[in-house]
């Protein structure tokens, strides 16, 4: 072989070394296979309650019957969906490899007092606790630890998101909810005036004036399942001004406009919370009658 032969032979095998220290280096190793393990045993329905701490927030959820509430910082009902999505995955979270059992190297994954501590309870009794850690090589993987153990693992089917909302994400944003199906008459109020659509005999109808279906349809998508942008925790003051109402099922949601970022507080009478919505969404819901009938009616 010539001398650049042996140049070339050289330089592979000291590519060859420093990636294999690389590979060696506490948190960095290959994490090919998996043991077929879980990280927590979760039976999702006995769950009742959940803590999640991190740096930044320390969130108790608990289960009243069958719906989720949070108790902690704020007590209210939780976001079902949310709720549901955190068991979810914290039953799935699938031990992918063991990367590191050393207690100093858990602050390189974020396991440690950074993480986030979630602790799960099933009938009233600690079930599994474990911490989330930084995320992994691909978006579905990340960092755990169990909190009974020095093993720092990388676990598959997690989304560190799932554990890491912020407050406002873990509250319920429903103002109001029915089935579509339901609605069968609702009630408009601006300022003085007042006008009814009500189904009758298979048609939407403002009195006897008919109504563009597509607008109605809309309309019933829209209220059936209406959400806030925001929360309005501290009441307004002085006390909003009513621009507008809209009721329909024996509940009414009263509209306050905000000029100054054009919005409005929405408040629902089965609650004292008032909500934040921006403009664009409130007008899916706050139409006026020239609006819903049908030209030249």
């Amino acid at each position: 072989m010539n001398r650049n032969t042996y140049i070339l032979l050289g330089i592979v095998l000291v590519l060859v070394f420093v990636a294999f220290l690389v590979m060696q280096k506490p948190g960095e190793q290959s994490s090919t296979g998996t043991s077929g393990e879980f990280l927590a045993s979760v039976d999702s329905l006995s769950v009742d309650k959940i803590e999640i701490k991190s740096p930044n927030s320390n969130v108790v959820l608990e289960r009243r019957g069958v719906e989720w509430y949070l108790q902690h910082p704020i007590s209210c009902r939780a976001d079902q969906a949310n709720v549901a999505s955190l068991i979810q995955q914290s039953k799935n979270l699938e031990i992918k490899s063991v990367v590191s059992s050393k207690p100093e190297k858990q602050s390189v994954f974020q396991v440690d007092s950074t993480g986030t501590l979630v602790k799960i309870y099933e009938k009233g009794a600690e079930k599994s606790s474990f911490v989330i850690g930084k995320g992994g090589a691909s978006y579905s993987e990340t960092y755990a630890r169990r909190s009974n153990s020095n093993d720092v693992v990388l676990v598959g089917n997690a989304m560190s998101y799932v554990f890491n909302r912020p407050v406002k994400e873990w509250r319920d944003r429903t103002i109001f909810i029915t089935p579509k199906e339901n609605i069968k008459e609702i009630t408009f109020q601006f300022g003085d005036t007042t006008f009814v659509l009500m189904f009758k005999d298979s048609l939407w109808l403002i009195g006897s004036d008919s109504t563009q279906q597509w607008v109605v349809d809309n309309l019933l998508s829209s209220l059936s399942n209406f959400q806030a942008d925001e929360f309005v925790d501290t009441p307004p003051t002085p006390a909003p001004k009513i621009n507008a109402m809209v009721s329909s099922g024996g509940v009414q949601l009263s509209f306050s406009y905000v000029k100054e970022g054009d919005k409005y507080y929405v408040r629902s009478s089965t609650s004292p919370q008032w909500y934040e919505v921006q403009s664009w969404r409130a007008n899916q819901v706050l139409k006026r009658k020239k609006e819903i009938l049908k030209s030249g009616t």
